[in-house]
């Protein structure tokens, strides 16, 4: 196939035969392929031609591929490797279930459930953290589910590693991630760590709880500037189901300086594991969430410069890549 970009049913590649492609990015094309030694599933993710001609983009896949073929937990896809191959790609661990994602588009996560579910993210999040490796682009389209609640984290594009020589571009995730989850800091263009994780999942339990995100707004420059100058819907307004100490914890992990935050998925994954025992505060988002502050050009306009530094940063580099 040499670097054809599209694998029908039925090619090989080396050792694995394709059965069907499953997803695309702009960086890559995933296909369902069987091991054609052992006959066991795997997922390969193939770069488009056009990354492989990317010095940048080519090496961020290649550091993905290095940072999962580490990691060896039961939350966390796993990536194989020490294999000869043709061309570069990553095959790894084939995850039944659906993605978090379509799990929240269709029903209101029953509060049990949703705890459940947290736990094992947290788990994996504990993990990864303690290994030196921060997601960075934590989301519900980031985690599978199986039937019985199973979670596997997965896609690590974007990731840290402090193993690594040189990090990935940490600069890259305010502008392309997704505003949803990008925790404050990251959205001033500082660079995510471990507490980043942390706020992205705070935001993963208030949706499952609540069926609603808690900033919102017409563009995600304005949905990034909610969360630095509002205090979110307060989640057991949104759901009188939600416990005073749920709601506790929810905002324990989504504190807007990550200094007040849980340092550790462990702490977090306990005070969910034992809400009975979580004192509830009394707090300013709880007395004056609704009172909503405008968003002001000029603060948007700071913002939104910020957002756009690593995006000149990167087309200047890719420029000078290109005419070496």
């Amino acid at each position: 196939m040499g670097l054809h970009d599209t694998y029908e049913a039925g090619d090989h590649l080396d050792y694995y035969r394709i059965e069907s492609q499953v997803a695309r990015s702009g960086m890559a094309t995933v296909y369902r392929a069987t091991d054609t030694r052992d006959g066991r599933v795997v997922a390969l993710k193939i770069p488009h031609p056009d990354m492989e001609c990317d010095p940048i983009l080519f090496d961020r896949f290649k550091r993905e591929s290095a940072i999962g073929e580490r990691l060896d937990h039961p939350q966390v896809m796993r990536v194989f490797g020490d294999e000869k191959r043709s061309r570069i790609y990553m095959v790894m661990e084939w995850c039944e279930g659906r993605l978090l994602r379509h799990i929240l588009d269709e029903d209101l996560q029953p509060q049990e459930r949703a705890i459940t579910i947290s736990c094992k993210v947290l788990d994996a999040l504990e993990y990864i953290h303690s290994q030196g490796v921060v997601h960075r682009d934590l989301k519900p389209e980031n985690i599978m589910v199986d039937d019985e609640d199973n979670v596997k984290l997965i896609d690590f594009g974007i990731a840290s590693d402090v193993q690594s020589r040189r990090l990935t571009y940490t600069s890259l995730t305010p502008a392309l991630g997704t505003p949803n989850y990008i925790a404050p800091e990251q959205v001033k263009g500082k660079r995510g760590d471990a507490r980043s994780d942390i706020y992205a999942m705070g935001i993963i339990v208030y949706e499952m709880v609540t069926g609603k995100l808690p900033f919102s707004g017409p563009s995600a420059l304005a949905v990034m500037n909610d969360r630095l100058i509002n205090h979110p819907l307060p989640p057991s307004v949104a759901n009188s189901r939600v416990s005073a100490q749920l709601q506790e914890v929810i905002y324990r992990a989504i504190e807007r300086d990550p200094r007040n935050r849980y340092a550790h998925a462990a702490e977090f994954k306990n005070d969910l594991e034992h809400l009975d025992a979580v004192g509830v505060e009394e707090r300013d988002e709880l007395s004056n969430w609704h009172k909503r502050k405008a968003r002001l050009p000029r603060q948007i306009l700071y913002y939104g410069s910020l957002a756009l530094i690593p995006v000149v940063i990167l087309l200047i580099m890719l420029f000078l890549a290109r005419h070496r």
